[in-house]
């Protein structure tokens, strides 16, 4: 929601992500729930938003949905400040030659945006699709970006995590999450063991920029019950070789800075 001192766009913003994070046309006693605002608040705020296309209503059914001239920008962000363009092509020959799930990610605010992907053969049933939002701390992708950045703004993601715990195998303390970013450090990628999905593993590579700066991550995903983490290992060549290539062509445009913490430093 909201960031202190963000006013009346800060509390609209929040209401759209709301609405978007119901993945359905909702209604306002459903956004009514739960909200910090007043009921009188809300309505004003959707009213604001309905009016500006920014959401749709529908009189018939009496639900809000986001609005086209959202879905007209979000189309513009994705192209003008997403890894996805540049990378798709990569993308796509990866996922082509090992058959299995591909995604790449990107960081906000310390959690994972799931920019594009690729789905395997065979596809599996598995809660990462693009434009979704997911936990850094227990995933393959976001573990991949947390442990190439600089102390300092992986201290600032490390306190915007939820630490909840999704599995038997999911870390949930600093301490714990650490020793594991040391080694993908030290060894240039990251697993999945179970930690977000139970029978969902995955290995994960950051793609770097100048410097090592992060860009984004690049993962192959799959499920227990058709390989193991050895398996997907033998991948980790043809992750890092797709990787740079992705950085390489990334060099030439003016890349935003991954999103760790607010405006402002808060």
């Amino acid at each position: 929601m909201a960031e202190p001192g963000d006013g009346t766009v800060g509390k609209a913003l929040g209401v759209l992500d709301r609405v978007a994070g119901f993945g359905r046309p909702v209604r306002f006693a459903e956004l009514l729930e739960g909200s910090p605002f007043p009921k009188a608040t809300l309505y004003r705020l959707l009213q604001t938003l309905t009016n500006q296309r920014m959401l749709a209503y529908d009189p018939e059914r009496q639900t809000y949905a986001p609005g086209m001239r959202l879905v007209r920008l979000a189309h513009t962000a994705w192209a003008q400040s997403s890894l996805a363009p540049i990378a798709r092509p990569h993308v796509d020959r990866l996922s082509g030659m090992i058959g299995e799930t591909v995604h790449l990610a990107q960081l906000d605010h310390g959690q994972v945006l799931y920019v594009d992907k690729r789905n395997a053969r065979l596809p599996i049933d598995m809660y990462s699709q693009a434009g979704k939002v997911g936990p850094a701390y227990c995933t393959g992708v976001g573990k991949a970006m947390l442990a190439f950045l600089p102390d300092p703004e992986r201290d600032r993601a490390l306190a915007q995590q939820s630490w909840h715990r999704f599995t038997n195998k999911t870390r949930t303390t600093p301490a714990a999450l650490i020793r594991d970013l040391d080694a993908i450090r030290g060894r240039g990628y990251a697993f999945d063991d179970e930690e977000h999905e139970p029978g969902i593993i995955c290995i994960a590579v950051p793609v770097l920029g100048a410097s090592e700066r992060v860009l984004g991550a690049l993962s192959v995903t799959s499920s227990t019950s058709r390989t193991t983490l050895a398996q997907l290992e033998t991948l980790a060549p043809h992750l890092t070789q797709t990787a740079r290539a992705i950085a390489s062509e990334a060099e030439d445009w003016a890349f935003p800075q991954p999103a760790t913490l607010n405006q402002g430093g808060r």
